[in-house]
């Protein structure tokens, strides 16, 4: 696996400044919840980073870039393009940096999350959620759900995100609603 200072400058040359800024904001988010519950520090450090690595890729060549990675997208990634980055993310991470599995999951479900996640992918989905670049007031109490209890703050920003794409008119991915579900039954 690459050196923390080689994934940075990588991901800082792929990216906005304000995108680079709000990266910079979840690996600060993902440092303090790996302490909080006992994670792999340098790994979530690493995974916060890169989590936006592929964000500003043009739209007219993430179907592309993604087919090119090996990524395979299911329809609503097809039309909800927004959503891409995250699976492209995750292979171009584990191909340019040599991230393990756990380390590209978090990335590749950071933007929809997934059924029975692990505390790394737990800890990034709210890192992006709750960065101190997200002034929303639902950010703030996300982060301080979180701070004591992982999946009420997952159950908490699942329910606002579908309530949002509700009332956006935008379509849902079936992984946040199963995600959501997972948590209600637990």
């Amino acid at each position: 696996m690459e050196n923390f200072d080689y994934v940075y400058n990588v991901v800082k040359s792929k990216l906005s400044e304000k995108r680079f800024y709000h990266s910079v904001c979840v690996m600060e988010r993902c440092i303090e919840y790996a302490k909080i519950y006992g994670v792999d520090v340098e790994k979530a450090k690493l995974v916060g980073i890169a989590h936006d690595v592929l964000k500003e890729t043009p739209n007219e060549i993430k179907i592309k870039e993604a087919e090119s990675l090996g990524v395979e997208l299911d329809e609503i990634e097809k039309k909800a393009l927004g959503l891409i980055h995250a699976k492209s993310g995750a292979e171009f991470c584990r191909k340019e940096f040599g991230f393990s599995d756990d380390m590209c999951n978090a990335i590749k479900y950071h933007t929809t999350g997934t059924e029975n996640m692990s505390l790394l992918e737990k800890i990034t989905y709210l890192a992006d959620a709750t960065g101190v670049d997200r002034t929303y007031e639902e950010s703030k109490i996300a982060y301080d759900m979180a701070k004591k209890d992982l999946d009420e703050a997952l159950l908490y920003f699942f329910k606002r995100t579908i309530e949002w794409n509700i009332e956006e008119n935008k379509l849902l991915h079936l992984d946040t609603i199963k995600s959501y579900n997972f948590l209600l039954n637990r």
